[in-house]
């Protein structure tokens, strides 16, 4: 179990949709909208590397960095 922050809670409990990002370079970089975060971390499984950040965002676009999977 991953330990969480103060604004990490907020983000998740408050989320609106969750993005899996992959690639760090822009123009490389993949990424994809989820309405949940089993979903997001559904899509990052099937890459088996332990790249792809999650992000829970909010309604007002507040955002932070959940795991990576």
């Amino acid at each position: 179990m991953i330990k969480l922050d103060e604004r990490q809670l907020h983000c998740i409990e408050n989320a609106v949709y969750f993005t899996a990002i992959r690639g760090r370079r822009p123009a490389t970089r993949v990424r994809a909208e989820f309405p949940t975060i089993i979903e997001a971390a559904e899509y990052a499984a099937q890459f088996r590397d332990k790249r792809t950040m999650i992000y829970a965002v909010t309604a007002e676009g507040n955002s932070d960095h959940i795991i990576n999977i």
